[in-house]
């Protein structure tokens, strides 16, 4: 490969930290089956649910290098492909003889190889994320890949017009609603080459693991921060929000600033409105904002009420966890 093709290639090694509850276990399994198999996989749904992480998962487990392309509505098939990146010249003097002088110069176009090519070409796994975000004929290329497993090259680059994809090459896709902003429908063939896996949100214990493993929180005040958010998403939201997404920004920032989780804080309560914004919920007839005053109520039921601080004498050690909603990081201690 050259520098260019390099500086593309990934090398993706499982996370120490990666959640895999039995809901992860089997969705990642199936997607390995179906690759095992020889079918290109695609993580369909939601924005904020979890499709590129997951990806990336799986493409660990097959233990190749890794070649990640993101949809781009300005993406033309040389962006996947290659394209020419300039001139060589030649030049050649010939002074064989003292008393004449030859020079023979020639100028050829140069060509260099794409992401996609690169991937077939050396049987990388390909990962491109949010596909449908290129337009559908930038992505006609994909059709001769997946089925005959050939990639047709222009003619501007040197040798074969075509390139036997390599047996170990296999593509994993991402990619949002069609709802969605910026998002294009793709062709009916090219579905049909790829197995679909509907990827939603997650189940419960899977979010509170995840919150928890994110955050560093307790399991009492991740759970509690996933009880809000899954609430409030069932009061009616835009495109399935809010995600797993709020809950690890919820579980993140209470870490951070060493709060606590519960509904008499009142700077956990401004948190829970700043995130669990009205941008999440549906907009009435009337131009009310639906649900968003329920919020606090939401959070004073989800949230258990935090237990006294417990006085101890002087001459005893500090109770070490006195705060069962808080993480190590946040436990309070009192004397008296």
């Amino acid at each position: 490969m050259n520098e260019a093709e390099e500086l593309t290639v990934l090398t993706l090694e499982k996370k120490a930290n990666f959640v895999e509850t039995p809901y992860i276990q089997g969705v990642a399994g199936r997607a390995l089956d179906y690759i095992g198999a020889g079918y290109p996989i695609h993580f369909s749904g939601p924005a904020g649910t979890g499709k590129t992480a997951l990806a990336m998962h799986v493409a660990a487990q097959l233990g190749r290098q890794v070649i990640l392309i993101h949809g781009d509505d300005e993406f033309g098939s040389s962006d996947l492909i290659g394209g020419q990146t300039g001139y060589r010249s030649t030049k050649v003097v010939d002074n064989y003889i003292h008393s004449v002088l030859k020079q023979e110069e020639t100028v050829s176009k140069q060509w260099g190889d794409n992401r996609l090519t690169t991937a077939c070409k050396y049987g990388f796994t390909l990962i491109y994320d949010e596909f449908t975000r290129s337009r559908p004929e930038a992505n006609n290329v994909l059709l001769s890949i997946l089925e005959e497993r050939l990639l047709e090259l222009p003619d501007a680059r040197s040798g074969d017009g075509y390139l036997q994809v390599h047996p170990n090459f296999s593509a994993i896709f991402t990619s949002n609603p069609e709802e969605y902003a910026g998002v294009h429908k793709t062709q009916d063939a090219l579905m049909d080459r790829m197995i679909t896996i509907k990827v939603g949100h997650h189940d419960y214990e899977t979010e509170v693991a995840i919150t928890q493993a994110k955050s560093g929180l307790s399991w009492r005040a991740s759970k509690s921060i996933v009880d809000i958010v899954r609430e409030f998403r069932k009061l009616g939201v835009n495109n399935g929000r809010p995600t797993i997404r709020a809950c690890i920004m919820l579980g993140r920032i209470v870490a951070n600033r060493k709060g606590v989780v519960a509904a008499s804080d009142a700077t956990f309560r401004q948190l829970c409105h700043d995130v669990l914004n009205a941008d999440c919920l549906k907009v009435t007839h009337d131009g009310q904002v639906a649900g968003l005053e329920r919020l606090d109520d939401i959070i004073a039921r989800c949230c258990p009420p935090l237990p006294a601080l417990v006085p101890v004498p002087r001459d005893k050690k500090p109770l070490a966890d006195v705060h069962p909603d808080a993480s190590a990081a946040h436990l309070s201690t009192a004397t008296v």
